[in-house]
Order: structure tokens, then C-alpha cells, then sequence
């Protein structure tokens, strides 16, 4: 039996991974762990970072178990390691090439369970995340946020490329107990993860937030359980617009009997304008064919 430890990172995996598997070593002959603090309690480790020379004889790995791999290796669960370099051993030196396809293989099934958890979670990162603002540089002029968030997975690597497009045009970091994100307008990077202290407390745009969500909110079709699932209540926490969940919902009831209870509102005539008559035009055209067609002989 030998341990590899590696870093809790798909690369570390992959790289040990290719080695192990280079030299032919069997998956029931490795202990895989990522937690460094164990490092000295264990013998015999094989250094992740170590090449594997690829000659014509190289070992091929389907596309779509590397993709699998890269996002399940964002899981917290200890065994994912061992079980990703079993699936590989399977696909390559098993010989079982259409492994994947099988939806009832208790290794498959555990892994897409993984993936599926980590997509989730990815989810919940991109809705949930809020910047808030904590200065602006005085060289470029550009303002810089920052935001917390706690994600059950490793998953910030795989989740920032959406921050980095969407948010292109400002400083920001995402800080997370498991690593943290910074993006400066040209170049994004990460760092270790830091504890809930590093992130800043309340600013203006936690007002703006409420005062959008508050706006947003529709009385007439709350569904707390659907709201709940969609929202879990661990993260609300961290979401500004979270302290008026409550009144909302309570207010809600009173709200929807007062639109009830208003009259109806004349509807406006239509705009004079010869676009759209020429579209109602064609509308009416296109009915009546239609109604002829449908006329029985």
C-alpha cells in the first residue's frame, strides 16, 4: 500500500494520478489523502508533481471523465480521490471504455451524485454572492468590492469565470473559507481562504439590494417551500435583502386582497404609430387564413 497526498486540487489529483497510473499501479494499492497535516504520520508517498513522459504507447483518457473529474475533485467528501482514480483505472487498464454510460454502476452513480451536488452548489454561489463596496483605487480609478460566501464545495475555481465576465469592468474578491478569488481587471487569481472577520460589515449597497428585492417581490405568488428550496435559510446570512423576508411574507396576505380589491384601470388606447398597426395588420391576416383552413369543405 502506498499514500499520495496531494493538495485538494483537481491538478495535484490528476498529476498523481497519471504517474500511478503510468507505473501501473492498481487502485486498491493507493491511500489518497489531501490533508497536509497528515503528511508526517504517513510513509512511502509519491510525489504528486512528478511527470509521466508520454510515449507512443500513452494512455487515453476519455474527454468526458476528465470533465467529470474536474468538477467532482471540487467535492469535500475524503473518498472522492480514491474513487476518481478507480473510475480511471476502470475506463484505461479495465478496459471498460463505455463505463461511463452506465447510469447503474455503483462508481459511476456515486460520482455523478458528486457532480451534481458541486453544480448545485456552483448554483447557489453565482444567485447569492454580494459585493459590497470598500474603496477605489487611486491609480486606476476603478472601484473595488469585496464579497463573502460560504459554499459547501471547493467549488471557487470552477464558479469565478462567471464573476470574472460578468463583473469585468470592477475590482472585486470573493473571499470563502476554502480559497478566495481576486480579480483586478486583467488577471485572475486565488489565494487561501480566510475566515468570516476578513469580510467587510454593511455598506450603501446593501440598502440597494433590499430596496430591489423589495420592489421585486410579488405577494400574489409566494410559495415559502419553493422559496426556501430555492434560498436555503443558511445562506441568508450573508444576503442583505434576507431581513425582509419575513414582514414581506406576513404583509403578503394584506396585499394581495388590496390589488383585489382596486379597480381596474382603463386600458390605454394604442400608440398611433405604423409599425405596429402594419403588425396588427398582418395578425388579422394571418386569423383569418387560418379560420378558412380550418372551415370544413
Amino acid at each position: 500500500m502506498r499514500t499520495v497526498v496531494i493538495e485538494p486540487e483537481y491538478e495535484a489529483w490528476r498529476a498523481a494520478a497519471r504517474q500511478l497510473l503510468a507505473q501501473g499501479v492498481a487502485p486498491e494499492e493507493v491511500l489518497w489523502t489531501d490533508d497536509r497535516r497528515e503528511a508526517s504520520l504517513f510513509v512511502g508517498e509519491t510525489p504528486p508533481d512528478t511527470a509521466v513522459v508520454q510515449g507512443p504507447g500513452a494512455i487515453k483518457v476519455p474527454a468526458a471523465f476528465m470533465d467529470l473529474a474536474r468538477s467532482v475533485a471540487a467535492h469535500t467528501d475524503a473518498r472522492r480521490w480514491g474513487m476518481l482514480y478507480r473510475v480511471l483505472w476502470r475506463l484505461t487498464r479495465g478496459a471498460e471504455r463505455h463505463l461511463l454510460a452506465m447510469a447503474t454502476d455503483r462508481d459511476v452513480r456515486q460520482l455523478q451524485d458528486w457532480y451534481k451536488a458541486v453544480g448545485r452548489d456552483i448554483h447557489k454561489m453565482h444567485a447569492f454572492v454580494r459585493f459590497r463596496l470598500v474603496g477605489t483605487d487611486a491609480a486606476t480609478g476603478r472601484e473595488q468590492f469585496v464579497a463573502w460566501f460560504e459554499p459547501e464545495h471547493r467549488i471557487v475555481r470552477l464558479a469565478a469565470p462567471f464573476f470574472e465576465k460578468r463583473f469585468a469592468g470592477m475590482d472585486w474578491s470573493i473571499l470563502t473559507p476554502y480559497e478566495c478569488a481576486h480579480w483586478d481587471g486583467a488577471r485572475l487569481h486565488f489565494t487561501a481562504g480566510v475566515s468570516r472577520s476578513s469580510a467587510p460589515d454593511e455598506d450603501a449597497l446593501d440598502d440597494l439590494w433590499r430596496t430591489y428585492y423589495r420592489n421585486i417581490f410579488n405577494p400574489a405568488r409566494v410559495k415559502i417551500s419553493a422559496m426556501q428550496s430555492e434560498m436555503p435559510k443558511k445562506y441568508w446570512k450573508n444576503l442583505p435583502e434576507a431581513s425582509l423576508i419575513a414582514g414581506l411574507i406576513a404583509e403578503s396576505t394584506g396585499r394581495v386582497q388590496g390589488m383585489l380589491e382596486t379597480e381596474e384601470r382603463a386600458a390605454k388606447p394604442a400608440p398611433n404609430n405604423a409599425y405596429l398597426k402594419s403588425l396588427h395588420a398582418m395578425n388579422q391576416s394571418e386569423a383569418a387564413a387560418q379560420n378558412h383552413e380550418s372551415d370544413p369543405a
